[in-house]
């Protein structure tokens, strides 16, 4: 049977500020990627979550950032690899301890936003964030973009790697994200939404915005939180992929 996991990006909050639905995701997803206070989220969000998580037998991971609450992540920044490498080891470090406090262990790793894409390509920025997982301890596995630097570098770094695959983003021929400045980068319709992740789930491919097919082989399926109607988008998707006979389960 093919199965695939369901992540999210929860914790997006900050102090009394709160964009994600988390309770709503937790009901929906099997793997939350949780903020660590680099892009959104704090000590009390990021203890919620875990707990919250943990009820709902969800597996955390930690969403390691640049530093850059007020651009949530989305900026470009040229940060030196040993001081990138502390702070991916910083933020999954200071996520472990509630994960640990609320009974469960952080599970694996994904970046977020600019880092994310960054380390599609850039080769220094990939090793940075692969040997923060390292001074982290364990082997935990890393979460990313199929064919990019980050899981070549963490492959070879002994790390397990796991592929993502994004329904509701627009996918250039060379199968990375249209930028998110660009139009069309977020797909808006919820059909289209829930009939790419049916495709990526069971042929492993998706339309790219050219309208090539582009090859997607991916572990994970990402839903974003920070939609209109996410919750109920996350719902629907899962129920669809159930419905065509596909396992929605945690990968690690």
């Amino acid at each position: 049977m093919t199965s695939i996991d369901l992540n999210a990006d929860l914790g997006e909050g900050f102090g009394r500020w709160r964009l994600t639905d988390d309770e709503g995701l937790l009901s929906v997803v099997t793997s939350a990627n949780v903020a660590c206070g680099f892009h959104a989220g704090d000590p009390a969000t990021m203890r919620r979550v875990c707990e919250l998580a943990v009820a709902r037998g969800v597996t955390v991971g930690a969403q390691v950032s640049y530093r850059d609450l007020a651009g949530f992540g989305r900026r470009a920044m040229d940060v030196p690899s040993a001081e990138l490498t502390a702070e991916v080891a910083y933020q999954i470090g200071a996520l472990d301890v509630f994960a640990r406090a609320a009974g469960t262990r952080v599970a694996y790793v994904k970046p977020h936003g600019a880092l994310y894409n960054r380390v599609v390509r850039d080769e220094a920025q990939a090793a940075a964030v692969v040997d923060g997982v390292l001074l982290a301890g364990g082997a935990l596995p890393v979460l990313g973009l199929p064919g990019s630097r980050l899981l070549e570098l963490a492959g070879r770094a002994g790390l397990p790697v796991v592929a993502e695959a994004f329904a509701d983003r627009a996918y250039t021929d060379e199968g990375t994200l249209v930028p998110r400045g660009q139009d069309g980068a977020v797909v808006a319709d919820p059909d289209a939404v829930v009939e790419r992740s049916v495709a990526l789930a069971v042929s492993g491919a998706v339309v790219a915005r050219s309208g090539a097919r582009v090859e997607v082989r991916a572990r994970s399926l990402c839903v974003h939180g920070d939609t209109p109607g996410a919750v109920e988008l996350a719902r629907r998707v899962r129920r669809r992929l159930e419905a065509s006979g596909v396992r929605v389960g945690a990968f690690a």
